[in-house]
C-alpha cells in the first residue's frame, strides 16, 4: 500500500486526480484521512471563487479607462497642487503624478468588489455546509456514525502532578483521599499564560509600530534624495520594502509563537491529550492570527485616519508625522500588503519549512546513525527492515501545523477579499501543490503515525465558522471606510450636478492657505514646481480657509460618515441573513445517506422484533408443553403405588431438560 500511495497520491504528476481518501484512511487512520478530505474539499471549493475573482479583476481592467475619478486625477489640465507629504524636506506636488496609483486602485476598488464580498460570504457558508455533508458521507462509509470517543486517559504529566500533590497532602495531614488539580493549583500557570500572551501581542504591536516609523522616516529621506521623476514612486517603494520587512518578521515570529504556545500549554498541565491539543490550538491560533493580520489591519483601518490637517498635523514623539493615504485611497496599498504577505508566506513556508528543513533533519539523523553504526561488513550487506528505514525519518508532530497553515490562508481568502479579488486564485494554485506536498511528506519524510479514529476535524471547524462570521464584518468596514465606494455613492446621489462622477475628485479635496503652516513645517523649497503656491489641496472634508469656521469638519464629512455606518449595518445584517439562510436550506446530512441510515434502522428494528417474536413463540411452546405434561400427570390413577413416585416426579422434570 505504501508504494501504491507513492504512485497514486504522493506524486506531483497526479495533481489533477482525486485523492484516494479510502487508501489514506486505511494506511494512516481516520484522523489524517479527514484532514486530507477537508483539504480536498476546500481546494475544490476555491475553483468557483477563483473564477468569480478573475471576472471581477477583468471587469476592473476593462473599465479602468472609463473611470471618471482616475481620469480626472490623471488629467494634467486640472493643475491640482497638493500639500507636502512631510515637513520641510517635502515640497508641493501635482496630483497627476499619482496617476498610476489611481488607475491601479480602480482594478480592485470598483462596484464589482462589493458583489464579490457578498459572494465570498455566501461561499464561506456554502463551503462549511458542503464539508459537513462530505464528512457525514465519510462517517457512513468508514462506519463512524455510531462511534463515540472514549474518555481519554490522564496524561503522564498530569498524573505526576497529582501524585506530587497527594504525597504533600499525605505528609502534612495524613490523608490519602483521591486528589485532583484545582484552579488554585493551576493559578500560577494561568497567570503566566495571561501575561505571556499579552506580552507576545504587545511585541507584535511594537514591531508593527517600528515598521510604521521606518515607513515615515524612509519616505522623508527618499523625498529629499530622489529626482523629480523618482518622487512619484516613493510611496510604492516604501510600501513594498515595509511589507517585505513585515513578511520576514511574521515568518520568524510564527515559529517562535508556536514554541511559546506549546510551553504555555505544558505548564497548565491539561488532564487529557484532547484538552492539551485544544488549548494548544487556541493559543497558537490566537498568537499567529495577531502576528499575520496586525500589519494588514493597520493599513485597512488606521492608516490615514489620525493624520490631522496641514498646519495641525499629528506627530509621533513630536518628530514623525503620521502617514497619509494616497489620493486614490489606502485600498491599493492594502492590496499590495495582502498579496505580498500571503504569497510570500505560502512560498517560503512551503519551500523552506516543509521541504528543506525535514530533509536537513533527515540528513543529520542519517549521518549520526552512520557514525554510531559498527563497521561490520555483514551489517552493511544485510537488507534493512522497514522499521529500520523509518527510524531515519522525522517523527510525526501532529496535524496542528498543517491545519494552522490552511486556516491562516482561509483568513486571507475571506477576511480582506474586498481589497484583493485574486486571493482565491493564488490560494487554489498553492493548495494544488500543497496536497501533493503534504502527501509526499507523510509517505516519505515522516514516520508512519499511530492510526487514530475521529468523527470530525474537531475545534478547527469552530475556528472556520468564526472566521467566516468575522469576514462579513471586516469586509463591510473595508468597503465602507477603506475604499471610496461610499463617498462616490454620496457624491453621485447628493452633490453631483449632472448625475455623473465629474467633479468627484475636487469634492473630496479641501483647501489650505500656505500662510497658515506652523513655524518650521513649511517646505524648504516652495518654488520647486516653478511657481509660487498660495493654496494647496489635501484629502479631507473640511471648511476652506476663507470660511468663518476655517478648517473645521464640514457637513459633507458627516453625511459620508452616516452613509458609511448605514452601509455597514445593512451589509452586515443582509449578508449574515443570507449566510444563515444558506446554512438552513442545505441539510447537514445528504438525502441518500439519511435514507440509508433510516433503512438500516428499520431493518434493525425488524430484526429485533423478529427475535422478540421468536422468543415469545418459544415461550408459548414451552408453556403449551408444560400444560400438556401437567394434564398427563393429573390423568394418572390416584391408586399409583409409591414405587411409581419416581415416574410421577419425572413428569415435572422437563425444566431441567430444557
Amino acid at each position: 500500500m505504501h508504494d501504491l500511495l507513492c504512485e497514486e497520491w504522493a506524486s506531483y504528476g497526479v495533481f489533477y486526480k482525486y485523492q484516494p481518501i479510502d487508501l489514506v484512511r486505511k494506511y494512516f487512520g481516520e484522523k489524517i484521512g479527514l484532514y486530507f478530505a477537508w483539504l480536498g474539499v476546500y481546494t475544490q471549493m476555491l475553483i468557483p471563487a477563483s473564477i468569480v475573482g478573475i471576472i471581477v479583476f477583468l471587469y476592473g481592467c476593462a473599465t479602468v479607462d472609463e473611470n471618471i475619478p482616475s481620469m480626472e486625477m490623471c488629467d494634467q489640465r486640472n493643475n491640482i497642487t497638493m500639500c507636502p507629504l512631510c515637513d520641510r524636506t517635502c515640497s508641493y506636488w501635482k496630483m497627476s503624478s499619482a496617476c498610476a496609483t489611481a488607475r491601479a486602485s480602480h482594478l480592485f476598488d470598483n462596484p464589482a468588489t462589493v458583489f464579490f464580498s457578498v459572494f465570498m460570504a455566501l461561499w464561506a457558508a456554502t463551503f462549511m455546509e458542503h464539508w459537513k455533508r462530505k464528512q457525514m458521507r465519510l462517517n457512513y462509509r468508514w462506519d463512524l456514525t455510531g462511534f463515540e470517543e472514549e474518555e481519554d486517559h490522564p496524561r503522564a504529566e498530569y498524573e505526576a502532578k497529582v501524585l506530587e500533590k497527594s504525597l504533600r497532602r499525605e505528609y502534612k495531614h495524613k490523608e490519602t483521599d483521591k486528589e485532583k488539580l484545582t484552579w488554585k493549583d493551576r493559578f500560577p500557570a494561568y497567570f503566566t499564560n495571561f501575561v505571556g500572551i499579552l506580552f507576545m501581542v504587545g511585541l507584535t504591536f511594537a514591531i508593527v509600530f517600528g515598521v510604521i516609523i521606518y515607513r515615515i522616516s524612509t519616505a522623508a529621506a527618499l523625498a529629499i534624495s530622489s529626482t523629480p521623476s523618482g518622487r512619484s514612486s516613493v510611496r510604492v517603494t516604501v510600501t513594498a520594502t515595509a511589507v517585505i520587512i513585515n513578511l520576514v518578521v511574521i515568518i520568524i515570529l510564527d515559529e517562535v509563537y508556536g514554541c511559546i504556545a506549546r510551553w504555555l500549554t505544558q505548564i497548565e498541565v491539561p488532564k487529557t491529550d484532547k484538552n492539551f491539543e485544544e488549548r494548544l490550538i487556541f493559543k497558537a491560533f490566537l498568537l499567529k492570527f495577531v502576528n499575520a493580520y496586525t500589519p494588514i489591519f493597520y493599513v485597512a483601518f488606521f492608516k490615514g485616519r489620525f493624520v490631522g490637517r496641514p498646519g495641525d498635523y499629528v506627530y509621533i514623539f513630536h518628530s514623525f508625522r503620521m502617514e497619509e493615504c494616497a489620493p486614490g485611497g489606502c485600498l491599493m496599498e492594502l492590496c499590495i500588503q495582502l498579496s505580498i504577505i500571503m504569497l510570500g508566506k505560502q512560498l517560503i513556508q512551503n519551500n523552506l519549512f516543509e521541504i528543506g528543513i525535514p530533509k536537513m533533519k533527515k540528513f543529520i539523523r542519517y549521518m549520526k546513525l552512520k557514525r554510531r553504526r559498527s563497521l561490520d561488513h555483514e551489517e552493511h550487506v544485510k537488507k534493512k527492515q522497514r522499521y529500520e528505514v523509518d527510524y531515519n525519518l522525522e517523527p510525526f508532530a501532529g496535524l496542528t501545523p498543517e491545519y494552522m497553515e490552511m486556516i491562516i490562508q482561509f483568513g486571507f481568502v475571506t477576511l480582506f477579499v474586498a481589497s484583493f479579488p485574486l486571493a482565491p486564485l493564488f490560494a487554489l494554485l498553492n493548495n494544488i501543490i500543497e496536497i501533493r506536498l503534504d502527501a509526499k511528506k507523510f509517505v516519505t519524510e515522516l514516520r508512519r503515525p499511530v492510526a487514530v479514529r475521529a468523527k470530525d476535524i474537531g475545534i478547527w471547524y469552530n475556528i472556520l465558522r468564526g472566521i467566516g462570521k468575522l469576514a462579513v464584518i471586516i469586509n463591510a468596514f473595508v468597503i465602507s471606510f477603506t475604499s471610496d465606494f461610499i463617498p462616490r455613492l454620496v457624491y453621485l446621489y447628493m452633490y453631483s450636478e449632472n448625475g455623473t462622477m465629474h467633479g468627484f475628485v475636487n469634492h473630496t479635496l479641501s483647501s489650505f492657505n500656505v500662510s497658515d503652516f506652523q513655524a518650521g513645517t513649511a517646505p524648504n523649497d516652495p518654488m520647486d514646481l516653478g511657481y509660487e503656491v498660495q493654496i494647496c489641496r489635501y484629502k479631507d472634508y473640511r471648511e476652506p480657509p476663507w470660511s468663518e469656521n476655517k478648517y473645521d469638519i464640514s457637513k459633507d464629512f458627516w453625511a459620508v460618515l452616516a452613509a458609511r455606518l448605514a452601509f455597514v449595518i445593512v451589509f452586515q445584517n443582509l449578508v449574515m441573513f443570507m449566510s444563515d439562510f444558506v446554512d438552513w436550506i442545505i441539510p447537514d446530512i445528504p438525502k441518500d445517506i439519511s435514507q440509508q441510515i433510516h433503512k438500516e434502522k428499520v431493518l434493525m428494528v425488524e430484526v429485533f422484533m423478529r427475535e422478540e417474536q421468536g422468543k415469545l413463540q418459544m415461550l408459548e411452546t414451552w408453556k403449551d408443553k408444560d400444560t400438556k405434561k401437567g394434564e398427563n400427570c393429573n390423568s394418572h390413577s390416584p391408586r399409583l403405588s409409591k414405587s411409581h413416585s419416581g415416574s410421577l416426579s419425572s413428569c415435572h422434570s422437563y425444566p431441567v431438560d430444557v
